[in-house]
């Protein structure tokens, strides 16, 4: 029997390059669902504490409470009786964060996810790919070319290393267009 009120979860993706506004977003969907009355959990890697260990904070230093893990797996543990699961971060969660995500959303509970979606040398960034293609739903944000003023979905790493993670902010990355991220990355 179907029931009309009955508990229904789903996955939403919110990416986009560094700068974009993608935690800014992840935070005014989950403080909406709380003002709804809705039991939020929120997690973020362990290893991103950049402003903050134990909450997840904007750029423009907004912030929210979150629980620091490890792995995606810690989720389906600590996510018992709650309505909504915010995740930041998820690009570096490994791809074991596509199928807690789907599980979450099979129990009913809705999934909120932000991340980068390209890596700094513009190639599909850890499981971001395949959360974009199990989600009901993908926003994705842009920030502002800083060369040129165009739509901005580049995150250009300024310092010379080729490790994929660098943890860093305006020192570090700078959000650039499509032609000026190419002219920049010349060889």
């Amino acid at each position: 029997m179907f029931l009309e009120n009955a508990k229904k979860g789903w996955i939403e993706v919110i990416c986009g390059s560094m700068f974009s506004g993608k935690t800014e977003e992840l935070i005014r969907r989950l403080r909406r669902a709380q003002f709804a009355n809705m039991k939020v959990e929120i997690y973020k890697p362990a290893i991103d504490v950049r402003y903050s260990e134990d909450e997840v904070v904007s750029h423009d230093s907004h912030s929210i409470p979150s629980t620091p893990i490890d792995s995606p797996t810690s989720m389906l543990l600590l996510s018992g009786d709650v309505d909504v699961v915010g995740i930041d971060e998820a690009q570096f969660f490994d791809d074991t964060i596509v199928e807690v995500a789907q599980t979450l959303a099979d129990r009913g509970i809705r999934v909120i996810i932000a991340g980068l979606d390209m890596d700094f040398a513009g190639k599909p960034f850890g499981p971001m790919p395949a959360l974009m293609a199990v989600a009901e739903d993908v926003q994705k944000v842009h920030a502002i070319c800083v060369k040129c003023g165009s739509i901005a979905n580049h995150s250009h790493r300024l310092s010379s290393s080729d490790k994929l993670v660098v943890l860093g902010e305006k020192d570090t990355y700078e959000p650039l267009c499509r032609h000026c991220f190419n002219e920049a990355t010349k060889k």
